[in-house]
């Protein structure tokens, strides 16, 4: 296929990517034929699956504004994806003008189109890493440059997780974002989950992403609970994610369909 314009030479763009499926679901235009034949692929499945990106991402904006609430100035949003309206840094930056936010993502279309959005904009950058590398992330000097970590800072992993296999030890990649944090610090998380969901539907949905570049890994409530450990755990808990601190009553009905669970964590101390 001829490669456009705002595509980076270094990529695949006959190999389906994660991000940009997820920016397909949420009706963005930075994705190509091989990805939106995936998402297709995948709606065809579960044809809620744009609900639940939008869902999920209703989910982030409220986790934000819940920290901004609690005086968290500091975010570093790891697995970011290919920005869309609603970024973490235009929900914070509304309601605490000076909060600072650095994206992290692997996928080199999403940093290359977050460099573009973030260009003219001085408390947020950008960098290129992979979640695998908790310690390079913490490393970065564009990261260090923006956030200091003796003070609280809001570490997302949202939409991540179910693209990190137990054999990668997610627990403990997390466990090293969490001894780098201070007290006062939260960890929002959010992955896709099994729970009540059918047997071959799951099997679909994961042959659908074994041809992509990260592979589906879902997880139960309990499993995503213990990712959790080191922090107490914010009300709700870890819930559907519709059912998170929801905005009216009517928002959270038949939340199980969003597939995505979620939940928020503070670091005491």
């Amino acid at each position: 296929m001829q490669r456009p314009d705002w595509s980076p030479e270094t990529i695949d763009v006959e190999r389906p990517s994660v991000a940009r499926m997820y920016d397909y679901y949420l009706g963005g235009s930075h994705n190509f034929a091989a990805d939106r034949a995936a998402a297709r692929a995948m709606m065809a499945l579960v044809p809620e699956a744009p609900l639940m990106a939008q869902a999920n991402r209703a989910f982030l904006r409220r986790a934000v504004q819940y920290l901004t609430a609690a005086g968290v100035r500091q975010f570093l949003d790891v697995g970011s994806g290919i920005p869309t309206v609603g970024n973490v840094h235009e929900i914070a930056q509304r309601h605490a003008p000076d909060s600072r936010v650095v994206y992290v993502d692997v996928d080199p279309v999403a940093v290359a189109h977050s460099r573009e959005i973030l260009a003219d904009t001085e408390r947020a950058t950008v960098v290129q890493e992979d979640f695998r590398h908790p310690e390079r992330i913490l490393a970065h000097p564009d990261v260090n440059a923006l956030i200091d970590f003796s003070e609280p800072v809001a570490v997302l992993v949202v939409a991540v997780l179910h693209f990190v296999p137990d054999d990668d030890r997610p627990a403990d990649l997390l466990r090293t974002l969490r001894k780098a944090l201070a007290p006062g610090s939260h960890l929002v998380l959010s992955q896709a989950s099994d729970d009540g969901r059918d047997e071959a539907e799951r099997a679909e949905a994961e042959e659908v992403y074994q041809r992509t570049d990260s592979p589906l890994w879902v997880r139960s409530r309990a499993e995503l609970t213990a990712f959790f450990d080191g922090f107490e755990l914010v009300e709700p808990g870890v819930v559907w994610v519709p059912q998170w601190r929801p905005e009216t009553p009517e928002s959270a009905e038949n939340a199980e369909q969003a597939v995505f669970l979620g939940g928020v964590g503070r670091l005491g101390g």
